[in-house]
């Protein structure tokens, strides 16, 4: 499958690797085509990669990844434009303002009673947007079981049930157990799992690791 990767981040760089190790066809997105990040991501992945601006990535991808710095995110999908239609897109980001610095909160425009997953739907009206893996590290986005066998939960939100049960297959090739894929429903829940870095964000300044996550115990 081709999959586009949009940010040159740790985010980008730890999906994109585990894409190109499954075999998929990736090309990371930034905002010129020579980005030095992104070029240095293509030459790790021994030719199995390639890099370009938003735009192209948005073009060639059959499925895009939006690994972009939340706060700038709609700045980002803007110059990717109308390549971006009909695609399922995968929201990774969260927005995190860092205005008064560490740990940030949230932008209050996407925040509370709304979100930056809902806001990149209304936006790209014509975009499967679905909202996942951004509650957590990026080593356990591609790999869960590093941690409790894979016992802990990951969300999805969006619009579309085809492209959720969509991204659902592709996170389970990431080695996420069905169960622990937790469908909340439309977009709008990307306030509540937006929500939760503020609480992972302690968390993680508290035991100065990122290798965690939450479960739900019924």
């Amino acid at each position: 499958m081709r999959i586009s990767i949009l940010g040159t981040g740790n985010v980008g760089d730890t999906i994109g690797s585990k894409l190109v190790e499954l075999g998929h066809d990736v090309m990371m997105g930034s905002r010129s085509a020579n980005n030095e990040k992104a070029l240095a991501f293509v030459a790790k992945q021994s030719g199995k990669a390639s890099a370009g601006t938003f735009a192209d990535a948005a073009a060639f991808g059959e499925i895009i990844f939006n690994c972009t710095k939340g706060e700038a995110s709609l700045d980002a999908l803007k110059l990717a434009g109308a390549a971006l239609d009909g695609k399922i897109l995968i929201d990774v980001a969260n927005p995190l303002d860092f205005s008064r610095g560490m740990p940030p909160g949230l932008v209050p425009a996407l925040s509370n009673f709304n979100s930056l997953g809902e806001e990149i739907q209304r936006t790209f009206p014509n975009v499967k947007v679905v909202k996942t893996l951004n509650t957590m590290w990026c080593g356990l986005m591609i790999n869960p079981r590093m941690i409790g066998d894979g016992n802990h939960i990951n969300y999805l939100c969006g619009n579309e049930a085809e492209a959720k049960e969509k991204v659902r297959a592709l996170l389970k090739t990431f080695g996420w157990k069905d169960e622990q894929l937790l469908d909340l429903g439309d977009i709008t829940n990307a306030r509540g799992t937006e929500a939760v870095l503020p609480i992972w964000l302690r968390v993680w300044g508290a035991t100065k690791t990122g290798v965690f996550n939450f479960g739900i115990v019924r």
